[in-house]
């Protein structure tokens, strides 16, 4: 009979591990199954690979069978090691979630070697626990197989690596094949390929020249921000294959580590290249700006000879590769340099006279190689978004559209999903939505926005920004000074991550009052929706993934 209790006791801390890896896998696929950036995220803090709770039960567990010393009451130890294991395994209450795991193909693959690993990891220990006998003390059994299951639910992040290592032969494998599928399906319809990258930028000036080009012609862009090789993949299976209307394709391509945009030109083979931004987006995985410059050069790099690279002269990392000499045709564009006054060799097309209100944007681009120029309005914030329409105005110029072509499609751009798109709540409180990510230049934009609203109330929501390296710091004290000027009010979201930006804040002189720190979105949205009356506006920017969460 006491085999039978343990055996129980045993399944219930290996369901508990199972649980746990389930839920563990939903931040495992945040992290890209990167193994090294989930076990990072892991480690980075002690509950994470040490949860308070299954520990407590354990100590509990220990200590209630113990007391029972030579009374040999194997139902009662039963029940004491039945109800530590489920208190330790039970899950925890899940406050929020931003983003829902998704069961795709790869992920039930996943779980099910997991899984595997889990119940073979649990058969050793259990069998370890089970062979240590000690005459008399029968508690000591109940009280093995409790460390042994701990140890199992401890481990659990261990198996859902183990189980993706494991998996890792049959995902090349397909992942090959899902390649092989999207090179000849694009080979097949022979569009002309744009790429586009930078460290922030991307998705809005792909999302204009896309609305640009299907003025004249037929164009696809990748859908969202589906920029690694598998999104950039998934597009051309899902959406573009067989589709042989398609004249112009829009790849927007991403890099977390060098390499991968030589990937995704390897795939593409673009003919044209747009070079957005460099910055310290995701500087701690590339260690320096340097490094981060050279990864988006490569798509420079997978242009032919007679290919088109255009660049924003206005970064100098940028400027350094359009002074690089290839390929021949090169394009800049610039929305700081004077018309007038462009050295030789400087940017093609450059905007003057830029203004911005609460109806959005206007200049006027200038081709400085013509003299051509022509009047831009565009219902966009933000002023990062003259620099993404110049880019698109550069590429469409050359592929045969006039100045005024551009003008006229630029009239009806919208903005991408969660880039500055300006709302009314039914309440009558003004929503500026820029939460799909914050760097250091759109920021500012985004903050200039918020200020040309005449509200009683401007709300800034933010978790700040992150891996920014060692600039996070720097940059989100610099967001609290800026902040300042721009905001009444301010909710910043998670404590620790923030902490240097309240700091700016209050070296700024902000009331203290008026900062308000919260741990979740969903907080921050209750405060603003029972504070904030018709007329009033609220920012949102940046809205990390669940692995920041609280």
């Amino acid at each position: 009979m006491v085999d039978v209790f343990l055996l129980i006791i045993a399944a219930i801390w290996l369901a508990g591990s199972c649980w746990r890896i389930y839920r563990q896998a939903h931040y495992y696929q945040i992290e890209e199954y990167m193994s090294g950036r989930y076990l990072r995220w892991v480690m980075s803090e002690r509950a994470r690979w040490l949860p308070n709770r299954p520990l407590i039960a354990l100590l509990a567990a220990i200590v209630f069978t113990f007391m029972l010393v030579e009374s040999d009451d194997g139902i009662l130890m039963f029940i004491i090691g039945a109800v530590a294991a489920i208190a330790a395994a039970y899950p925890a209450r899940v406050t929020e979630v931003k983003k829902a795991f998704r069961a795709t193909a790869r992920a039930k693959r996943l779980l099910g070697a997991s899984f595997v690993v889990a119940l073979i990891l649990g058969i050793i220990l259990f069998w370890l626990a089970g062979r240590v006998q000690i005459d008399g003390f029968l508690e000591a059994r109940f009280v093995l197989t409790a460390v042994a299951g701990w140890l199992l639910f401890t481990l659990a992040p261990i198996a859902l690596v183990l189980g993706n290592a494991l998996m890792m032969p049959v995902e090349a494998f397909m992942r090959r094949q899902f390649v092989q599928r999207a090179r000849v399906a694009l080979a097949e319809i022979d569009p002309v390929v744009i790429g586009i990258t930078g460290s922030y930028g991307k998705t809005s000036t792909k999302h204009a020249l896309a609305h640009i080009l299907n003025g004249r012609y037929k164009t696809y862009a990748t859908p969202k921000s589906y920029n690694t090789l598998m999104g950039v993949c998934l597009a051309i299976n899902n959406d573009l294959a067989h589709d042989y209307s398609v004249e112009y394709f829009i790849a927007e391509m991403g890099a977390y580590i060098p390499g991968e945009i030589e990937q995704l030109c390897d795939l593409t083979h673009p003919r044209i290249g747009i070079v957005v931004e460099v910055g310290p987006q995701h500087l701690e995985r590339f260690g320096s700006l340097e490094n981060v410059a050279r990864a988006k050069y490569e798509l420079i790099k997978g242009l032919p000879v007679d290919g088109v690279a255009v660049f924003n002269w206005d970064n100098p990392y940028v400027r350094e590769m359009y002074e690089r000499d290839y390929p021949s045709t090169r394009i800049a564009v610039s929305r700081e340099a004077h018309p007038a006054h462009v050295p030789p060799g400087g940017p093609r097309f450059v905007a003057s006279a830029v203004d911005e209100t609460l109806d959005g944007l206007s200049f006027t681009v200038h081709d400085t190689q013509t003299g051509e120029q022509a009047a831009i309005v565009t219902s966009l914030l933000g002023i990062h978004n003259v620099t993404n329409i110049l880019l698109a105005t550069a590429v469409a110029v050359h592929e045969g559209m006039s100045l005024a072509d551009v003008a006229r499609r630029v009239r009806t751009l919208q903005p991408a999903e969660a880039r500055l798109v300006r709302k009314t709540t039914a309440q009558g409180i003004t929503i500026l939505n820029d939460a799909y990510s914050a760097n250091p230049v759109g920021i500012i934009s985004a903050l200039r926005a918020l200020s040309l609203h005449d509200s009683k109330t401007k709300l800034l929501i933010t978790p700040g920004m992150v891996e920014l390296g060692q600039l996070q710091e720097t940059e989100n004290r610099k967001l609290g000074e800026i902040a300042a000027d721009h905001a009444t009010d301010v909710i910043l979201i998670g404590q620790k991550q923030t902490a240097p930006i309240e700091q700016g804040l209050r070296q700024a002189g902000f009331p203290a009052e008026r900062i308000h720190v919260m741990d979740s979105l969903r907080e921050a949205q209750d405060w603003y929706q029972t504070h904030l009356q018709a007329g009033d506006t609220v920012l949102f920017l940046n809205d990390l993934p669940d692995t920041y969460s609280t």
